[in-house]
């Protein structure tokens, strides 16, 4: 899940929170109640007799209480488990040659990969992050590249070098990979 995302969803998450319990808490403590408040005083309940049963009786309202609830509590899931998914590689397959193999660290062969691509003329930042599975994994290529550089020429060079290294190094017999060229950003100086 994008980072901007799940930011925004904890501070929304965050402001429920605190713009409901903030008022019980200080209530519960003997502060007087706020004048929008829905509630009189510290011994006030927050859902009375009447509130609670005012809709018992429909026939619409606990099917629509129970799926309400159950998609609050699927979005939850989700939520969780795309922040707790790995988005890296851990380690990829190499055939050694022997008929065992090897595991590759995926931190290292990203390493390795982000290196060579920086050792590219007018390569500013290389950002390499592997994903899929060991045995075929996928490579996420991020260049910033420096105003003068032919875009054509550092993806050419991008995929006859790093990426063709990486691949015979490993012994894979293909590594595709998305490749992202951004322009450097460089802050105007004044000159005075």
């Amino acid at each position: 899940m994008n980072k901007t995302v799940n930011r925004v969803l904890l501070a929304l998450a965050g402001l429920v929170l605190c713009a409901l319990g903030g008022p019980v808490l200080a209530i519960g403590l003997g502060t007087p109640a706020p004048s929008w408040w829905l509630h009189d005083g510290r011994h006030d309940v927050l859902l009375d007799d009447s509130e609670r049963t005012r809709w018992r009786d429909e026939g619409w309202w606990w099917p629509v209480v129970i799926a309400a609830l159950a998609v609050v509590v699927l979005l939850c899931l989700w939520w969780l488990v795309s922040v707790l998914r790995r988005r890296r590689m851990s380690e990829v397959f190499v055939d050694s040659g022997d008929g065992e193999g090897a595991a590759l660290r995926g931190r290292a062969l990203e390493h390795a990969l982000a290196e060579e691509a920086n050792r590219q003329d007018g390569v500013a930042r290389a950002r390499v992050r592997l994903t899929g599975r060991r045995g075929t994994p996928r490579a996420r290529v991020v260049l910033l590249l420096e105003p003068h550089v032919d875009p054509g020429t550092a993806l050419d060079t991008l995929t006859t070098g790093p990426l063709t290294h990486a691949r015979e190094a490993t012994g894979l017999p293909a590594l595709p990979a998305e490749v992202r060229l951004r322009a450097v950003k460089h802050r105007p100086e004044r000159v005075t």
